[in-house]
């Protein structure tokens, strides 16, 4: 992958998404494949062993939960130190375009996607559709221990954009501003589900409360997805946001869902339908906010926009 040649621009921003295709037809020294699959507890999948059962060709694995941060909150971000050794030990360098996917479709690859172009990598792209897509295409696939990959020289570069990450103070200011009857700053976006959001499913981390923050919308991940797990249309994407009361892709938002993952999801959407920032994300997300008794809650739809 030349620097000068067609691809050699995508390094300098890829395409929020490539289709199995693409990447069948683009595999090279310089295209780093990365499976970053996650799956919560109640979905009963191990997302390394299914690696090692069923991967890309070349690809290694990410662990999603990995950090160095002490929090009694799953996968917080890690140090930029941190997060330059995980990739320099994937193998990946300043000059290569990372494309991610997980074992679910369209899921936790975009966590990771995040974390790339937050940390200041801009080539990275998600395989749409993930390992379901790439399987039906007719790809190939391998099993096994994954070899050692040989560690990226020159090492991998990691710097945070903090501008890109909300904490719970900031999404506490856009509560205070809601309902105080003033304009908030910006707009918080749900992906949990409606039922979550709504207060009327019971959220499984425990002493967590179902719910949403006031004046958050509720845009759940799963709608923005076609039936196979691929991304809708950037037409469709944008109408989905339109529906919840979203003034458009490139609205001041905040993305928050239960623990910082399907945000992401939201996030790769967005860009997908032609947002041209990435969007911030609330990285306690749910499982901060709806911990704490003392933070306001609301239950039932979403006011009208």
């Amino acid at each position: 992958l030349a620097r000068g040649g067609a691809l050699g621009m995508l390094l300098r921003k890829a395409p929020a998404l490539v289709s199995p295709a693409w990447l069948a037809a683009n595999r090279g020294p310089s295209v780093k494949v990365v499976d970053a699959s996650w799956y919560l507890p109640a979905m009963g999948r191990d997302a390394r062993q299914e690696f090692e059962a069923c991967r890309i060709p070349g690809a290694v694995f990410f662990d999603v939960d990995a950090t160095d941060v002490a929090s009694p909150l799953p996968h917080m971000l890690p140090s930029d130190a941190f997060f330059a050794r995980t990739m320099s030990e994937l193998g990946i360098v300043h000059d290569d375009h990372v494309v991610c996917y997980d074992g679910k479709g369209l899921f936790s690859a975009a966590r990771f996607w995040w974390m790339l172009r937050a940390y200041g990598h801009p080539a990275a792209s998600v395989l749409d559709g993930g390992l379901p897509a790439w399987q039906r295409a007719g790809h190939a696939t391998e099993s096994g221990p994954r070899p050692l990959v040989a560690r990226a020289s020159p090492p991998f570069e990691a710097r945070l954009d903090a501008s890109l990450v909300a904490d719970l103070a900031k999404v506490r200011s856009l509560v205070d501003a809601f309902q105080s009857g003033a304009a908030p700053a910006q707009t918080l976006v749900d992906a949990r589900s409606q039922a979550r959001f709504e207060g009327v499913a019971k959220e499984a981390r425990a002493g967590c409360r179902s719910g949403h923050a006031p004046g958050s919308r509720s845009v759940p991940f799963d709608r923005v997805l076609q039936a196979d797990g691929t991304m809708r249309p950037p037409e469709q994407v944008a109408a989905v946001f339109a529906e919840a009361g979203v003034p458009g892709v490139d609205a001041p938002l905040v993305g928050s869902c239960g623990s910082g993952v399907t945000a992401a999801v939201l996030a790769l959407a967005l860009e997908h339908a032609g947002r041209a920032s990435l969007l911030e994300i609330y990285d306690g997300s749910w499982a901060e906010y709806g911990g704490d008794e003392s933070q306001p809650l609301a239950t039932g739809p979403a006011p009208p926009a």
